[in-house]
């Protein structure tokens, strides 16, 4: 019978409230911070992001597959990495695929993925692949060249970062906000990351004059025009700066009685419709004069293409100013350079940025290079059982088929040939017909190149020189793929280019 309200004994726990909210406010502190709103400075990447790449390349919906609904995706990376909201997952998922929103697009969508001035459709509708960047993020994952950590329910595991073979956190740059702190890090062009990396590489003590040489300031996805370079300098020498990004106009005849500004790009993230509305209320409010109309001939073809007509009479330059500073055809970028180091948040200057991506590639270099001396080393070691056995393959075929079990045929054949407990269990496991086709060449040519590989695997280990250049050929051959032409042109405050 259930027991009565008054039969339960009463029971009231005291709480100092200062000590609660403290309590409560650290631990939600510290899961935005490190779960959610911050990127690792190795990978460039929010443990969200991380985890939609990872799943996709465990589920193969990779670049040569087929695309498959978003709704699959984040359905796995839900299930079983993170126990989030969907739309957290989707909106993360989205802009990676998002042309003007990553300067290099780690996923592939097919279907309605939004513009600047619109949402996407919903998951439901909308597919999704890897795009090759990040395969080139993943690849290495099944080689331990990061370490793995169990997930969320302990029944499954995930890496802590990717391999990241591209230097994802300039290139791509990353925005958050957690408590107390946010990041704001502009994208950048890939070419001059890479050659700024190797400068890094080459000389450890590199100044910041001479990386930004190589690395001369952002490069946005939708181009534009940065003005004043002493923000970005010090943004590259402190982890915070700030500078202004204007579009690209000219001035054109647009009708045969009419001349007009034609924007071609816009400033980072800022959409026509945006510049419209502005326009209007401009106009509306009267800090706008002589604009006959604004006609937005934008499409997917032809890229952004926003024309403002001006009135017969009126100075287009002056009214390109006017625009300037009444609309967000002119915008301020904020650099907060705040990134997870070693597990804790840390605003980096450019250097320490380069340096972090730099040991992190290095490091995993050292554990592939590891895990394949490793295996050839154990290859070999078969390899040289099977030249000794192929010597008399008879007598083995005889002792395998005569002995009672696996055990006495392994004990025989280690004693008829002085081979290993490996090599003589490699042999039993092998079937009749492969063991009988190795001839003592093949065997022969598989021992030596084997060797060699070993060797040349060994000296990348025993030698820096010989580890750095291959991090660097690396870092080429990403440029190589991946690297476009710069977008965003540099201008100095007195309107020369410095790009």
């Amino acid at each position: 019978m259930a027991k009565t309200t008054e039969e339960f004994e009463e029971h009231i726990l005291d709480v100092d409230v200062t000590e609660e909210m403290e309590s409560s406010f650290l631990e939600y502190a510290y899961s935005v911070i490190y779960a959610r709103a911050l990127p690792d400075a190795r990978d460039g990447l929010k443990p969200v992001q991380r985890r939609i790449l990872f799943s996709m390349d465990d589920m193969g919906v990779r670049p040569e597959k087929g695309h498959v609904k978003c709704a699959r995706v984040v359905g796995q990376v839900m299930g079983v990495l993170h126990p989030h909201g969907d739309s957290a997952i989707y909106d993360a998922l989205v802009r990676m695929a998002q042309p003007w929103a990553m300067r290099l697009p780690l996923v592939d969508g097919h279907g309605n993925f939004g513009s600047l001035d619109a949402g996407p459709a919903a998951m439901r509708y909308t597919e999704c692949r890897m795009a090759h960047p990040a395969v080139a993020m993943t690849a290495g994952l099944d080689e331990d060249v990061v370490d793995f950590r169990p997930n969320y329910d302990g029944k499954d595991t995930e890496p802590e970062v990717l391999p990241a073979a591209l230097p994802n956190l300039l290139v791509n740059g990353a925005s958050g906000i957690a408590v107390g702190m946010a990041t704001n890090i502009a994208p950048h062009n890939l070419r001059e990351v890479v050659s700024a990396l190797k400068a890094l590489l080459r000389d450890r003590e590199v100044s910041l004059e001479e990386l930004m040489r190589h690395l001369p300031g952002p490069d946005f996805p939708s181009g534009g025009r940065i003005i004043g370079l002493e923000g970005i300098r010090d943004a590259y020498a402190t982890g915070r700066g700030s500078f202004k990004v204007r579009a690209r106009a000219s001035i054109e005849r647009v009708s045969a009685r009419r001349r007009g500004i034609v924007i071609t790009e816009l400033p980072y993230l800022v959409g026509p419709e945006r510049i419209i509305e502005q326009i209007k209320k401009g106009i509306d409010s009267r800090k706008l004069v002589g604009i006959a109309g604004v006609k937005d001939l934008t499409d997917l073809a032809n890229g952004t293409r926003l024309v403002v007509e001006v009135k017969n009479g009126i100075n287009p330059e002056a009214l390109l100013e006017q625009l300037y500073r009444v609309t967000k055809l002119e915008d301020t970028f904020a650099i907060n350079a705040v990134a997870l180091v070693e597990g804790q948040p840390r605003t980096l200057t450019l250097k320490q940025l380069l340096e972090v991506y730099l040991d992190h590639r290095l490091q995993v270099t050292i554990r592939r290079t590891r895990h394949r001396l490793g295996k050839a080393r154990e290859r070999l070691h078969l390899v040289r059982g099977l030249l000794l056995a192929i010597v008399d393959i008879d007598e083995v075929i005889a002792i395998v088929r005569s002995s009672e079990d696996a055990a006495e045929a392994r004990t025989r054949l280690m004693g008829a040939f002085d081979l290993d407990e490996v090599q003589a269990n490699h042999i039993l496991d092998m079937q009749l017909r492969r063991l009988t086709k190795y001839s003592t060449l093949e065997l022969n040519a598989e021992a030596d190149e084997l060797a060699a590989r070993i060797d040349e695997l060994q000296r990348i280990l025993d030698d820096d020189t010989v580890l750095n250049a291959l991090v660097a050929s690396e870092l080429d051959e990403m440029a190589e793929r991946f690297g476009t032409p710069r977008r965003t042109v540099l201008l100095a405050s007195d309107g020369v280019v410095r790009s």
